[in-house]
């Protein structure tokens, strides 16, 4: 088996792109929610949920790991991490043109 085909990005579609996007904006808005009870554990968890969900979705890049990591410090929660990686990682590959054939580049 050809390991290197794991860390290539899928081809994105706006499907995929939809995905992602909607996965990051509910688990940044479900931490502010969850406000001074994220510390049962249940930030960890919607944070693993959402690298898994979206590394399938557009494709694992390491922006997501310190985005991980900034959720285990107090009040990161607060702010939009996951949302922000996932901006910057769709603009990342659609300069470098990982979209599905047929499929138009979002503007």
């Amino acid at each position: 088996m050809d390991y290197r085909r794991l860390l290539e990005p899928p081809a994105l579609t706006r499907r995929r792109i939809w995905l992602a996007y909607t996965v990051a904006i509910s688990t940044d808005l479900l931490q502010l929610a969850l406000g001074p009870f994220g510390f049962a554990f249940a930030d960890e968890a919607l944070d693993l949920i959402a690298m898994a969900v979206i590394s399938w979705a557009i494709g694992f890049h390491v922006i997501l790991l310190p985005t991980f990591a900034l959720e285990f410090l107090p009040f990161a929660d607060y702010l939009p991490t996951w949302t922000a990686a996932v901006a910057f990682l769709v603009g990342f590959r659609k300069r470098r043109g990982y979209f599905a054939e047929g499929e138009a580049p979002p503007r």
